[in-house]
């Protein structure tokens, strides 16, 4: 089959021909009918020797969905041929965390040795993909998967955040949506569909504000220096209930902490390498400041409810298997409108 993998340290990803994989006891297989492509997989494949631990080859590829193709042993509750997306974030299943669904803060795979597809384990960006459990899939029913397989990621952590952060965002609050991108779009559609925050948008790109009026929000601003006396301004000195920083770079969390409102709250969601000192002389009282990561099995279903409603839509740029490296780099300069999906029939 054909797969996008990441061989060599230090170089881009590549299309190349590996062998299709057999379910084991367990394991669930699906031909991929589409994988999302992520600002993360940059990350990960600009990582310098001593701090990648990914494995490799590594097929990448965390946003996946398919149609079930084949069972290993003692599988039960799909059937060849269900249309499945896949929960991305997986964990041993046993303790706590996982057993209320959140197998987003397991604290036991990592010394199990249990990675998501694409960050450690084969990913979606393949013909075919293995999937460890049956509890890591989520029927798609009608909802179209190239569509919608980027609500895997680019729905599920957004949505997270906020969902974290709705004790903060009765009506009348603000919440700052800084980054309009993959993530960020999707973000500024669930905080119309679930709050009653007015939404502030923050992007240095004029196309991508452009997005996001129209999935939503309500103002937008250049994201500069500027923004943060017009954030005030606008709410009367007050400042943001919460913020979401879909960037995470140095210069946006400086905007993040000179905008969030007494008792609020800072959510850092982008990994763009800054860090937010917090105490007495830098956030403000009360102000919390957190770092989401993914979200939770029943945060996913909720997801895809949205979707199903039409509150939720990614826009999606569509490319061929064979396209998949010239998507990757137009993800990394930055000129993918939404989300970037990569559907292996083609």
């Amino acid at each position: 089959m054909r797969a996008v993998q990441y061989r060599t340290i230090g170089s881009g990803p590549e299309v190349v021909d590996v062998p299709t994989p057999e379910p084991g006891p367990g394991e669930v297989r699906l031909r991929v009918t589409a994988a999302g492509l992520c600002h993360s997989d940059w990350f990960v494949m600009d990582l310098p020797e001593e701090q990648y631990a990914y494995g490799l080859p590594l097929t990448l590829g965390h946003e996946g969905a398919g149609v079930v193709d084949a069972l290993g042993d003692g599988v039960s509750g799909v059937a060849v041929g269900d249309a499945v997306a896949v929960y991305g974030p997986w964990g041993c299943g046993l303790c706590h965390a996982c057993a209320r669904g959140a197998e987003n803060y397991c604290p036991r795979a990592a010394g199990l040795g249990i990675a998501p597809p694409g960050l450690g384990a084969p990913g979606a960006l393949a013909e075919y993909l293995i999937v460890d459990d049956v509890r890591h899939l989520v029927p798609l029913g009608d909802l179209d998967p190239v569509a919608s397989v980027s609500l895997t990621d680019a729905g599920l952590t957004p949505y997270h955040a906020i969902v974290s952060s709705l004790d903060a965002l009765p009506a009348g609050s603000t919440a700052v949506v800084i980054g309009a991108g993959g993530l960020g779009h999707v973000g500024i559609q669930v905080l119309r569909a679930i709050t009653g925050a007015r939404v502030v948008a923050l992007d240095i790109s004029d196309e991508k504000l452009d997005l996001a009026r129209e999935v939503g929000a309500h103002e937008v601003l250049r994201s500069d220096e500027s923004a943060v006396e017009a954030i005030r301004s606008m709410t009367g000195g007050v400042g943001a209930q919460a913020v979401f920083d879909f960037v995470g770079a140095p210069p946006t969390l400086e905007i993040s902490r000179r905008t969030v409102a007494l008792d609020g709250v800072v959510q850092i969601v982008g990994i763009g390498g800054g860090v937010l000192p917090t105490g007495f002389f830098s956030t403000p009282f009360g102000a919390s400041v957190r770092a989401p990561y993914w979200g939770t099995r029943t945060e996913f279903m909720e997801v895809l409810d949205l979707a199903r409603t039409g509150a939720v839509h990614v826009e999606v740029e569509r490319y061929g298997m064979d396209q998949a490296v010239e998507a990757y780099r137009r993800l990394h300069a930055g000129e993918v409108r939404g989300r970037a999906v990569v559907v292996p029939g083609e």
